[in-house]
């Protein structure tokens, strides 16, 4: 009995610790740290023509070949969007279960940006989005009937090409269906490019101003840009959505995608309902209106141009006949809607003023 007491007295007591039983954390790498970046001397050139959830497709020069890419680390918070030129290393070739990674972004030439709304309150009111990199051209596609021309989506994306330093060019479509007078004469103030689409005839006029360059094509659901976009490239597979007996179609697109042309690219983008130009600043969303700048510079100092103090030179310009007065409207509403004054954004006014709903 005694034994057995001491065996349990020698149990429970406390062992004693030596230094074996020091956890230590072990230290950091002896390694150097530097700041030098690998050169990546086999690096080649490519196009960045489509973006999906943190993976890049891109084509080599000459190849239509898909590459499936990552970006490299080192690359820290760069985004890559389409329309980039890039450096990528590693397995090329397009093959099934490959990857590639993305290791340089050239300098961009412009930068298409848009915002999903015009309003502080709205969700992601003011948070810009890249629509694509290095564009030369901007396609506004908008048709003549069914549904009827927009010319305050129209105006928006004017402001955003030309403050993006991309030229643009109004594209018809449906051109059978209703003539262009009326929406050539809102612009007869302005040196715009046009050219018209009919389903019935070729496409030539178009892809000569197409040749030689990296153009985006922007629409509102329903104008027929999918459409134009099987015809310009046949094998491109993208959908078309049947327009609605409102007159407002499907988005039928999803993502940017960038197809080959002869001699020149196409970045089809998704159907949008507005281009918010809250990243614009409010001379730049003047000289979206080249038509107007001008008489701006007969206003007094500080004038706001919206007409409130009744001396802007605007107004003057309009009363005397050297702009169309609802070129000024249109103005003044994109105006009113990025300083968040205008949430219905004056539907009904815009609708008078012989164009479309406004946005």
């Amino acid at each position: 009995m005694v034994g057995h007491g001491d065996g349990r007295r020698r149990l429970s007591r406390k062992r004693e610790y030596d230094e074996d039983d020091v956890r230590i954390r072990p230290g950091r790498s002896t390694r150097p740290r530097t700041r030098t970046r690998p050169r990546h001397a086999d690096a080649v050139p490519a196009l960045v023509v489509a973006v999906d959830r943190g993976r890049y497709t891109c084509v080599l020069d000459g190849d239509d070949r898909p590459i499936t890419a990552m970006r490299a680390r080192e690359l820290g918070r760069h985004g890559v969007v389409v329309g980039d030129r890039v450096d990528i290393v590693g397995d090329v070739s397009g093959s099934p279960g490959s990857l590639a990674r993305i290791v340089r972004i050239a300098e961009r030439t412009s930068v298409l940006t848009r915002t999903p709304d015009d309003y502080e309150d709205a969700v992601e009111g003011r948070q810009e989005r890249v629509v694509v990199a290095n564009a030369d051209q901007m396609v506004i596609v908008n048709a003549l009937a069914d549904p009827p021309p927009r010319t305050g989506f129209i105006d928006r994306c004017l402001v955003a090409a030309l403050d993006a330093e991309i030229e643009p060019l109004l594209c018809l479509t449906k051109a059978d269906l209703a003539g262009p007078e009326h929406l050539l004469d809102y612009y007869a103030g302005l040196d715009l490019p046009y050219v018209l689409c009919r389903p019935d005839a070729p496409l030539d006029p178009l892809l000569e101003r197409l040749t030689g360059r990296l153009s985006v094509l922007v629409g509102h659901s329903g104008v027929g840009k999918s459409t134009l976009v099987n015809r310009l490239v046949p094998d491109a597979e993208r959908a078309v959505g049947a327009v609605s007996a409102v007159g407002k179609g499907r988005h039928t697109s999803t993502s940017a995608v960038a197809l080959r042309l002869p001699g020149g690219w196409i970045v089809d983008t998704p159907g949008i309902r507005s281009f918010g130009l809250a990243h614009v600043t409010a001379d730049s969303l003047l000289h979206g209106f080249p038509d107007l700048v001008e008489a701006s510079t007969k206003c007094p100092p500080n004038c706001d141009h919206t007409g409130a103090g009744g001396t802007c030179g605007l107004d003057a310009l309009v009363a005397a006949g050297g702009a169309d007065p609802r070129r000024l409207a249109s103005y003044r509403r994109l105006l009113s809607s990025r300083a968040g004054d205008d949430p219905t954004r004056d539907a009904e006014e815009a609708g008078r003023a012989g164009a479309d709903p406004g946005e």
